[in-house]
């Protein structure tokens, strides 16, 4: 059986974590903080589930889901990740992580930093960085399904976004290719792709909130599925 090694055990990878076990899948939690500290979530999850350190989550996993702060990425045990997909859930928000200069001028992204921060002997997809947590809970459908959402993936390898693919169709979701790491500017805070998309009425909003997780209008509204072909049409719009 396959195995997704998740660190950081918050709200979207406790999210993906029971979308796993519900697809079928094992799970290897793993946060900051030490095993002894999920040992609720462990147990709400069920069997499929055991708690671990990130090292031991990272080695466990046929995919691994990363999902920390910009400023914890260099905290990460990078031996672990050698030979994996690994897929990064992160947005900067500088009022969190520090000003990081390289992200304020538009140089680079969080997610090239953490593949160069890994090294060429892992390969980082981004994902799941654009939906609202609870909207993630509520949107999943099996494979060929009509009302099937879609999430935006970025990665500079392609095997690894095809990966990627299969982790998110066994979690209840079609993806969509923005291209390479550096697209995914085009589905982080404040673009037209971040969070709206997954609300209820999102078209009728005045405009799209500004980068910031405080500044999630979405986050109050029901959730609507998102198919693939409007994704696609926001990932163009934020490249008009």
């Amino acid at each position: 059986m396959a195995t997704l090694g998740i660190i950081g055990s918050g709200s979207i990878g406790g999210t993906v974590a029971r979308l796993a076990v519900n697809g079928g899948l094992d799970v290897v939690l793993s946060n900051s903080r030490g095993p002894e500290t999920l040992a609720d979530l462990v147990a709400d999850l069920g069997p499929r589930a055991r708690a671990a350190t990130p090292a031991e989550a990272a080695a466990a996993g046929d995919w691994v889901l990363v999902s920390v702060p910009v400023k914890a990425y260099e905290s990460l045990p990078r031996e672990a990740f050698a030979g994996k997909t690994v897929i990064d859930t992160g947005n900067y928000y500088p009022q969190r992580d520090g000003t990081i200069e390289a992200l304020e001028n538009g140089s680079t992204t969080n997610t090239e930093l953490f593949q160069n921060y890994l090294g060429e002997s892992a390969q980082v997809v981004k994902a799941f960085n654009n939906i609202y947590f609870k909207h993630l809970a509520l949107l999943n459908r099996p494979t060929g399904a009509q009302d099937r959402t879609a999430l935006p993936i970025a990665g500079d390898d392609a095997a690894a976004k095809r990966y990627a693919t299969e982790l998110l169709d066994l979690l209840g979701y079609d993806a969509v290719d923005a291209g390479p790491l550096a697209q995914g500017r085009l589905f982080g805070p404040g673009t037209p792709a971040y969070g709206l998309p997954y609300a209820e009425r999102a078209g009728e909003s005045s405009g799209y909130p500004a980068a910031g997780p405080a500044s999630a209008d979405f986050a109050s509204r029901p959730a609507r599925p998102a198919p693939a072909a409007e994704i696609r049409a926001l990932l163009e719009k934020a490249q008009s």
